[in-house]
């Protein structure tokens, strides 16, 4: 029998071990299954908004097409935005489990509309849903501490390490069995993501570099655990040590790291925008129009010269005191991003030091699912809201007539989703 078919047939007869590497494998592809079913979920809540836009629209245009008024249709109708998820998605949902991937706006301030949806507490999220991230960033590391904690103890606990040793070779036995171990260890979690994958569509590009990161991952704790087996303590005192390591690596650093750079760089909350935008533009009805005018005028030069407000209310005022009010804000919007990314640049940098976080950052961003990837979806809704604004100021500025017609002309929202 060969030294490799004796340490696999040493391997399935541990009880401990084949448990574990069969637990691993079934959690692994429980998350997998979870993540695609998310995935298809927010696929199919997504298609569902052409038909209901249709819908809405239609409903609109009847009552509207009888006053042929464009703030009204400007006023009453929601064009919808939506973040489709990559084909890596279901690895690492990320900020998707958390932060709005659908966002009806309306040519209105956008502001108040972009922040009403932040109704989470990011530090509460921190765990994050039950995903192929999370199996692998805090759960694997438990299954390779229980399969490398004995390695070499449990052999002299037995008294057959002196033996073992003398043999002609000892040292590839422990190869061998660390190889053999590291090898289904591996298999446990890459099988199943990497049929998950392709089941997803997922790029060859991206799934090697997933793999390449669970072989990383995996290497660093298998590590950790022949390192600890080096002082030759018993494999009671070898376990508790690595599930000591485990405890203060993947919770308590990321956590004390957290609350450390949050402090360190403070950020208010969305809502706070939504707040102060909505106080700008309630303020305007208690100020002379042509000072709001003035200002609309003054960052939107194109419309100055177009039919002055008339004396009883006029819709183009309505829309300028409300794109005054995002103006007003817009010091404190950009403050607020920055802030976010300092903080996001700041825990990537930690992932250096902490694997943990290193790995969750690595697996959202291949899969855009982190706060770049919210960003990104933010500024498609900006650009997309600037072209519905541009397309009824024609219409409120020049006191054109909206038809029922005219509703099929606005933009429509195009996603660039990534196609990981």
């Amino acid at each position: 029998m060969s030294p490799i078919r004796h340490e696999l047939r040493l391997l399935l007869r541990a009880r401990l071990a084949a448990g574990a590497l069969l637990l691993l494998a079934l959690l692994a592809a429980a998350s997998v299954a979870a993540g695609l079913t998310e995935v298809r979920h927010q696929q199919q809540v997504i298609e569902r908004i052409a038909p209901q836009q249709a819908a809405d629209v239609a409903a609109i245009s009847q009552w509207v097409s009888q006053i042929e008024d464009p703030g009204s249709a400007a006023y009453y109708t929601f064009h919808p935005t939506w973040n489709s998820p990559s084909s890596l998605a279901f690895a690492a949902l990320g900020m998707r489990d958390v932060a709005p991937y659908i966002l009806r706006v309306r040519a209105l301030g956008l502001e108040a509309q972009l922040y009403d949806g932040e109704n989470f507490n990011p530090e509460l999220a921190l765990p994050g849903r039950f995903d192929f991230a999370f199996v692998l960033v805090y759960l694997a590391p438990l299954f390779a501490i229980a399969l490398f904690h004995d390695l070499r103890s449990s052999e002299r606990e037995a008294g057959r390490l002196v033996m073992l040793q003398a043999l002609p070779r000892g040292r590839r036995l422990w190869w061998r069995r660390g190889v053999l171990r590291f090898a289904f260890l591996y298999v446990a979690l890459a099988l199943p993501f990497a049929i998950g994958a392709i089941a997803a569509g997922t790029g060859a590009l991206s799934i090697f570099a997933v793999l390449a990161l669970i072989a990383a991952y995996l290497a660093f704790w298998v590590a950790l655990a022949l390192l600890v087996e080096r002082l030759n303590w018993s494999s009671v005192t070898n376990a508790s040590a690595l599930a000591a390591c485990w405890l203060v690596v993947t919770l308590v650093l990321p956590t004390l790291a957290h609350v450390a750079i949050n402090r360190a760089i403070p950020v208010g909350q969305g809502v706070e925008l939504t707040l102060a935008q909505r106080e700008a533009v309630n303020k305007a009805w208690d100020i002379p129009r042509e000072a709001t005018m003035a200002r609309f005028f003054a960052s939107h030069p194109e419309w100055r010269d177009t039919p002055p407000l008339p004396p009883e209310f006029h819709w183009k005022w309505y829309f300028a005191f409300h794109q005054v009010g995002d103006e007003s804000v817009a010091d404190r919007v950009r403050a607020y991003r920055e802030g976010l990314e300092a903080r996001d640049r700041a825990a990537r940098a930690l992932g250096w030091a902490l694997p943990p976080v290193g790995m969750q950052a690595a697996l959202t961003r291949l899969a855009e699912t982190d706060l770049a990837g919210q960003l990104a979806y933010q500024d498609r809704v900006r650009a997309y809201h600037e072209q519905l604004r541009q397309f009824y100021y024609r219409y409120l500025f020049k006191d054109i007539p909206f038809r029922v017609t005219d509703f099929g002309k606005a933009p429509t929202f195009e996603s660039d989703a990534p196609s990981r």
